[in-house]
């Protein structure tokens, strides 16, 4: 397995495109992307698990009812949440852009990201499809990926290529993520595109169970957005025999789907709302899995250790105090915590209880932009690993007027 370029584009038959439509106010921002594949796909998602969800999670959850789908449209700037023609506008989305690609509005899948509440009119979106659907292309994976940014400063892309029956296979992903992100898929939005031949049914149990040790394992601030989602297209092209089963070729995918969204978490933590640091706990000598996972993510949905995570101070005893409220049974008298980063290691903690270390050299390690939170248990052999970012004055100043 090999990282490779391309995004959503590199697996065969797909292409992409991303372009500026007039939702957003900056003339410079794109505000809508089509992701399209030459055949019908294999088509699975998973979806926020909030009991307010935009209209277009509705409405792609009854496109994706047969496990098809061959297109995806997204726009951003406007959430279409919590608006009464809502489904109007998503059916509307998906119906234009079947009619540019000459494919039926239910291979369609839809999504929206950006402010809640707020009107959304389907006329600069029906006036920018031509054009969008024209510029698809086998290179567009960027303009997509731009297209669906709210507040994230960076592009979030990722491809691997990997080998099943001697053929050669690739699975592609962009994601946007800065804000509104807690763990309880889905609480981003991530399309992925690979050109393995698999059935709906195991590409579904491929990414619902791949979700729950990578995706529900973010946090970047406590809130579950209302609109997102995690979709996952198979169009077969690679030649590759169906995956219908369990077995080696289903093991590998999993594997390669895993490595890309990692990845693509790692991004999407890393470029939290003010973000400054990616945060990584991971968690070992767990008694079982479901521990170790209760554990990260409590470390990591901390908001005084993300705060000290901002200010590079080693304060430890957040890292104790958020184990002691995870929920999880914990000896805590078997609690060891260290601080990993390019610039080294700290071991702060051992048996539950502080030991003696340079503050020095704590800082230097936590002024790096990754940092790693080292927790063992000395329980058990299961281990798990959660992703944030530390919690600065600029996620209150972008939030403090992010709809005005």
């Amino acid at each position: 397995m090999r990282a490779i370029e391309g995004g959503v584009c590199a697996a065969k038959g797909f292409t992409a495109n991303g372009v500026h439509c007039g939702i957003r106010k900056s003339q410079t921002k794109k505000d809508l992307s089509l992701i399209f594949s030459e055949v019908p796909a294999s088509a699975a998602a998973v979806y926020t698990t909030n009991l307010v969800k935009g209209a277009p999670l509705t409405v792609t959850k009854r496109h994706l009812a047969n496990g098809t789908a061959q297109a995806v449209i997204c726009n951003s700037g406007n959430a279409n949440t919590c608006n009464a023609n809502g489904i109007e506008i998503a059916e509307a989305m998906s119906e234009l852009a079947a009619k540019q690609l000459g494919i039926s509005p239910e291979d369609v899948i839809v999504a929206s990201t950006g402010v809640i509440g707020q009107p959304l009119s389907i006329d600069p979106i029906a006036e920018a499809l031509p054009r969008l659907a024209k510029g698809l292309s086998e290179t567009g994976s960027a303009s997509a990926a731009e297209g669906i940014m709210t507040t994230d400063t960076v592009k979030k892309e990722v491809a691997v290529e990997f080998t099943l029956g001697g053929k050669t296979c690739r699975i592609g992903g962009i994601a946007k993520g800065s804000g509104m992100i807690h763990p309880n898929m889905a609480t981003m939005l991530v399309f992925l595109t690979t050109d393995v031949s698999i059935s709906p049914d195991m590409l579904q149990k491929a990414l619902s169970g791949d979700i729950a040790n990578t995706f529900n394992m973010v946090s970047i601030d406590g809130d579950t957005s209302t609109n997102d989602m995690v979709t996952v297209l198979a169009n077969g092209l690679a030649g590759n025999d169906t995956i219908t089963g369990d077995g080696e070729d289903f093991h590998v995918f999993m594997k390669a789907l895993n490595s890309v969204t990692v990845a693509l978490c790692r991004k999407i933590a890393g470029d939290g709302e003010g973000a400054t640091k990616l945060l990584e706990c991971r968690v070992s000598g767990a008694a079982d899995l479901a521990t170790a996972k209760a554990v990260a993510k409590s470390v990591i949905c901390s908001s005084l250790l993300k705060a000290a995570m901002f200010g590079a101070d080693a304060n430890w005893g957040q890292v104790l105090c958020a184990i002691g409220y995870s929920g999880a049974k914990v000896d805590v008298n078997k609690v060891d915590v260290s601080f990993h980063s390019a610039a080294g290691e700290i071991l702060v903690c051992r048996d539950g209880a502080g030991v003696d270390f340079s503050e020095e050299k704590a800082k230097e390690i936590l002024l790096q932009k990754e940092i790693e939170i080292l927790v063992g248990l000395h329980s058990g052999d299961a281990s798990a690993t959660a992703w944030g970012c530390d919690l600065t004055y600029d996620y209150v100043k972008i939030n403090g007027d992010y709809r005005t």
